[in-house]
């Protein structure tokens, strides 16, 4: 439960005064993150959380994020990341799937924590609210027991499952060691690498290929919470970032900046993923920077699967990473048999043994129940990825598309089918349709085909993008509406 904590140590030892995590004009040696991280461990062992509890940082790409959650892991704690942009709705469905026994909050997102004000729910209510010594973060810490589980995670991130709602994905000591060990190998990474994370670490893409491969290796990690080109262009720049992890939005962005230069690091590893790489990004990203994208397959429950090393092949994933396997199976409605694509399955130490949901049973056996079930792990240890792909004679992986709606944008996970819902909740809507709209610089957006009940109603669109702003996370939202008499 202290793995974390435990590596911290470990580099702080061997690092001292080298810089540990940068952010903006300020930075922490690992000797005064070791410090820092010590003296929150004991002001939260004073609000009496203790080991086996489950605390949620509700915070972006800032330091006290980093501190935070060492500060968990030295307690033993189970660390629950939050995205800070979490709408009400889905932040009640995660604190009824997830035990917090505490959340950590920017003072705007307190008053969220607590719901109504409902006397007779005294789970929902804090028995303390604290400011943060030093900071303006407040600690509300809630009447919940902890968990009963026979998975101990280490941490628990939250995607969006198959039909759209919350799924927290337990995450053990056994795959955080896999992990990072497999990523410091794959990609070199030493104690003289600069890491840039300007994808959110409270999203697993970020925590995995950001936060432990830095903690393993001793290297550098600068935070980045603004992801805007021009930002993340001069940090690559002005601190000669060699490691990177982005997703194909960043990167289309990035080359169409008029000052994009080649970049001065020796031998530059910068990732791609959240969705598919497009040739015309990558193309991009070699001629402007002199940059070889590396795609790679991840997601929440499995980690890290595989990596196109040589960063030569945009139009697959590469290879699969060592300790890692997948297999295939026949797509419903193909006619397709062979062992070499199809529906993706994965079996790895990296894979979460465990996933929680304000729809599931806590329970190992209720997750296994429907073996076939997009999202279930079988008997064997094999996850149904939901993904569609094909491996090539090279033994290349390559993705294909979703056996569910599940899509893609700015690396998070949207089920089509939850927007339709939300559009057809509109009065006025008869029937709708949403669908993915993609660009290789611009990235994804929603777009909403609606039927309206009275053709006769004047409708404006604006008027239904802001009926769902108000019942969907920001990223579900659609972007444009067309009207049609029938879909």
């Amino acid at each position: 439960m202290t793995l974390l904590y435990d590596w911290l140590k470990t580099t702080a030892k061997k690092r001292g005064n080298a810089k540990a995590v940068v952010y903006r004009d300020n930075y922490l040696s690992w000797r005064g993150l070791l410090h820092r991280v010590d003296r929150r461990a004991q002001e939260f062992k004073s609000m009496s959380i203790s080991e086996g509890a489950w605390v949620g940082l509700m915070l972006g790409n800032v330091p006290d994020f980093v501190i935070l959650a060492l500060a968990l892991s030295k307690l033993g704690v189970t660390v629950v990341p939050i995205d800070p942009t979490t709408g009400t709705r889905e932040l009640e469905l995660i604190m009824q799937a997830a035990p917090l026994r505490a959340l950590v909050t920017r003072p705007r997102g307190s008053d969220a924590t607590t719901g109504k004000d409902d006397e007779e729910n005294e789970e929902e209510v804090p028995e303390i609210r604290r400011r943060l010594q030093g900071t303006l973060l407040t600690c509300s810490v809630f009447k919940r027991p902890n968990p009963d589980l026979a998975a101990k995670p280490l941490c628990v991130i939250f995607t969006a499952d198959s039909h759209g709602d919350p799924k927290g994905v337990l995450r053990t000591r056994e795959n955080y060691e896999h992990m990072a060990q497999n990523l410091v190998d794959s990609l070199g990474i030493v104690q003289e690498s600069r890491i840039l994370v300007a994808v959110p670490l409270f999203h697993a893409y970020g925590f995995d290929l950001g936060l432990l491969p830095t903690l393993v290796s001793g290297a550098t990690m600068f935070l980045e919470e603004e992801i805007s080109a021009r930002r993340v262009a001069k940090l690559i720049r002005d601190h000669t970032i060699d490691i990177m992890p982005g997703t194909p939005l960043m990167y289309g962005e990035l080359t169409k900046l008029p000052t994009a230069k080649p970049v001065k690091a020796e031998n530059p590893r910068f990732l791609c993923g959240g969705s598919p790489l497009e040739p015309e990004v990558a193309e991009a990203m070699l001629q402007h920077y002199e940059i070889r994208l590396m795609s790679c397959y991840h997601s929440t429950e499995t980690g890290v699967v595989s990596i196109d090393l040589p960063g030569k092949n945009p139009a697959t994933v590469g290879k699969v990473l060592e300790g890692s396997e997948v297999r295939f199976t026949k797509v419903k409605g193909s006619k397709s048999r062979s062992t070499k694509a199809g529906a993706i399955w994965v079996r790895s130490p990296g894979l979460s043994p465990l996933s929680i949901g304000p729809f599931q049973e806590i329970d190992a056996e209720a997750h296994k129940a429907d073996l076939l079930a997009i999202g279930a792990t079988d008997d064997e240890g094999w996850y149904h990825t939901g993904d569609i792909g094909k491996l090539d004679r090279s033994s290349r992986l390559s993705l294909e598309g979703r056996e569910d709606d599940i899509v893609k944008i700015e690396g998070k996970r949207v089920a089509l089918g939850e927007v339709e819902g939300c559009l057809e909740s509109f009065p006025a809507i008869r029937a709708a349709q949403a669908r993915l709209l993609s660009d290789p610089y611009t990235g994804s957006i929603v777009v909403a085909r609606v039927v309206v009940i009275d053709p006769e109603e004047e409708i404006e669109p604006e008027e239904i993008i802001d009926h769902c702003a108000r019942n969907l996370a920001p990223y579900k939202v659609p972007r444009r509406v067309e009207f049609c008499e029938k879909l």
